[in-house]
């Protein structure tokens, strides 16, 4: 196995192992991580949930394709140096990922969901994106999928940041239920991606 697969490797672990980590501390606090597809809520967010749920775990898969067929033949782009920035891009992803999820505490949740009790984050990494945990899946996919530049691997990544754009549209439509007047103070100071300055 060439370093390449196994850092692949680390980093697909590294990231579906922290949220499912994240998912087991909140259960043992009683708390249902998993809320995607789940609970009243309009059709319309339900089906990109489920969209949503079922692209991950095919990415997931795909990863892992990736990393075994890892031959010239099956990446459309082979240079060293795009494959290791790659790597440093998919372990950025992973990073903010992992913050926005301690920063959140117990409101984490995947998914929406009136029928939980959470409070608005805005401190630490939320000063500066309204979706950090958005923010990591995508540089986590974009930087694995320049690591792993198959035909496939392309196909999923435009796939999956395209409904993780519609899943950050339909949780901004449900916020100001929750939150009111609070969240659209901070969707006017704070960036749907990243805001430079922060509030």
């Amino acid at each position: 196995m060439e370093l390449i697969q196994i850092l692949g490797f680390l980093v697909i672990v590294l990231f579906y192992g922290s949220y499912f980590e994240k998912m087991l501390s909140q259960r043992r606090h009683g708390i249902t991580t998993d809320r995607m597809g789940r609970g009243e809520k309009p059709k319309h967010t339900l089906r990109i949930e489920v969209l949503l749920k079922v692209i991950t775990f095919t990415m997931t898969a795909v990863q892992l394709l990736s990393i075994i067929v890892n031959a010239k033949w099956f990446l459309l782009a082979y240079s060293n140096t795009l494959r290791y920035v790659g790597i440093v891009i998919a372990l950025s992803g992973v990073t903010v990922f992992i913050i926005a999820m301690i920063t959140m505490r117990e409101s984490w949740r995947a998914g929406v969901d009136s029928s939980q009790k959470t409070t608005l984050v805005k401190d630490g990494i939320y000063r500066f994106s309204r979706n950090p945990a958005f923010l990591g899946f995508d540089l986590f996919y974009i930087g694995f999928t320049a690591a792993f530049s198959n035909a496939l691997q392309i196909c999923f990544l435009l796939l999956s940041v395209t409904v993780l754009h519609l899943q950050i549209i339909e949780e901004e439509k449900f916020l100001p239920t929750v939150f009111g007047e609070e969240y659209i103070n901070y969707k006017r100071k704070t960036g749907r991606y990243f805001s430079i300055k922060g509030r």
